[in-house]
């Protein structure tokens, strides 16, 4: 009988693009750090991983209702310009890709982020923050966007979790 090992991801040349907000999150309240910030901080110090903000050129509201009103007329119009492209990736192996879920899927300034990069041959690794929607569709949306990588396992966090869950991302990695 073969025993088959967890895959390591520790050692591996790494980044991490996320999508971050902080201001009103639903269930937190107000916050001076994006949840998912947290958790792409927790990344980084785990594994090394180089970091990048993928930041909207339109900030969003402060209130949470109105913010996620934004998102959805974002969605769809496909209209979220970015204040800076990702930098080149070429370098790593492993992609770790985070946001928050905002109906669904991840916030569409990632989808312009990523949508330019050639992913060919890197690991994507998913991770979000929510309040009640896991993953949502990001998995299958990264699949679309992020042509030729391989999509696996992703790690949904409560954003009311986030402050104590270093332990729980260092198992996933």
């Amino acid at each position: 009988m073969t025993l088959r090992r967890k895959a390591s991801y520790k050692d591996k040349k790494s980044f991490v693009i996320y999508f971050s907000r902080a201001d009103e999150n639903y269930a937190v309240g107000y916050i001076d750090k994006g949840n998912t910030e947290v958790v792409a901080e927790y990344i980084s110090e785990i594994t090394g991983a180089d970091r990048f903000l993928v930041e909207p050129a339109n900030p969003y509201a402060k209130d949470y209702n109105t913010c996620i009103e934004e998102a959805k007329e974002r969605q769809a119009k496909h209209d979220a310009p970015i204040v800076e492209s990702i930098p080149d990736i070429s370098g790593y192996e492993v992609i770790y890709i985070g946001a928050p879920v905002y109906w669904g899927v991840m916030p569409e300034e990632m989808v312009t982020a990523l949508k330019e990069i050639d992913f060919a041959g890197k690991t994507i690794r998913p991770f979000t923050t929510h309040e009640g929607s896991g993953l949502g569709s990001i998995p299958g949306q990264l699949k679309k966007v992020c042509g030729g990588a391989n999509v696996v396992n992703g790690l949904a966090i409560r954003g009311t979790a986030v402050n104590t869950a270093k332990d729980k991302v260092e198992e996933w990695i």
